[in-house]
């Protein structure tokens, strides 16, 4: 399983004043921890820009390429930033990500086909809701990976992602178990007739929340998502017993 850190987000502490004074040390000085810590991609989310703000999504790729040589997702809802990464990366990273909302649809599906770059699926609807039934989240997958396919990508370039909740959900923890049936669906080549690949955002099942529900909960996630398939994890690789964690993952896999 690849694991991508979700650390270099405007939400840690010290990144937001980073990127209000174009401070590179305190993000470089976090990629190289969490490079040390065992992920294998680095997420980078510089969080709501406006216009003014933009190349700020070119300032994290550039400090961050400074401090590592690893491989970086981009993260943003609008395509004109994660263009501006797409600029500043010296290899290919992977975008972050794609819905059925037709502004994404229309503005960051065609920057992926340029740029040729693999595509996380986020299996959200056109009102940016979770899909509420394995069927629905079925379909939304084979909607997404219809007009990608359509736009010039490959189904190897697109990783899908069934979105986990946060756990304050009234219905969290079936929503869990549906995106783990999804994943060992896609995963066995149920959908496509062939395994795709799939991604989980760990963090969103605390965010906000860490000290009202515990740590095992994601804990338990996460080996159960690498027992499904799973091919990337998203998730803060700083957190206590992560790495050890991932280490026996890895060992039994």
């Amino acid at each position: 399983m690849i694991v991508a850190a979700d650390n270099l987000n405007v939400l840690q502490p010290g990144i937001s004043e980073a990127l209000q004074t174009y401070d590179p040390k305190p993000i470089q000085e976090l990629a190289r921890l969490c490079e040390k810590a065992g992920a294998h991609y680095l997420d980078i989310n510089p969080g709501y820009l406006s216009t003014k703000e933009e190349d700020r999504m070119t300032f994290m790729v550039e400090a961050v390429q400074e401090a590592t040589s690893l491989p970086l997702i981009l993260d943003s809802p609008k395509a004109r930033i994660l263009a501006r990464g797409l600029k500043s990366c010296r290899s290919k990273p992977i975008i972050n990500a794609l819905t059925l909302e037709e502004h994404r649809l229309q503005e960051i599906l065609p920057l992926a086909a340029e740029y040729q770059t693999p595509l996380i699926l986020l299996l959200l609807d056109r009102q940016s809701l979770v899909p509420a039934t394995l069927e629905e989240k079925c379909a939304v997958a084979l909607e997404l990976a219809e007009k990608a396919l359509a736009a010039g990508l490959s189904l190897e370039q697109l990783i899908f992602d069934p979105v986990l909740p946060h756990l304050s959900w009234p219905d969290a923890y079936s929503q869990i178990s549906r995106g783990l049936h999804l994943v060992r669906l896609l995963s066995a080549g149920v959908l496509f007739k062939e395994p795709v690949k799939t991604m989980a955002g760990l963090s969103n099942l605390r965010s906000g929340q860490r000290n009202v529900y515990p740590l095992q909960v994601e804990q338990v996630c996460f080996t159960m998502l690498a027992g499904a398939g799973l091919h990337l994890i998203l998730a803060n690789v700083l957190q206590p017993d992560f790495r050890g964690l991932a280490r026996v993952i890895e060992r039994l896999e």
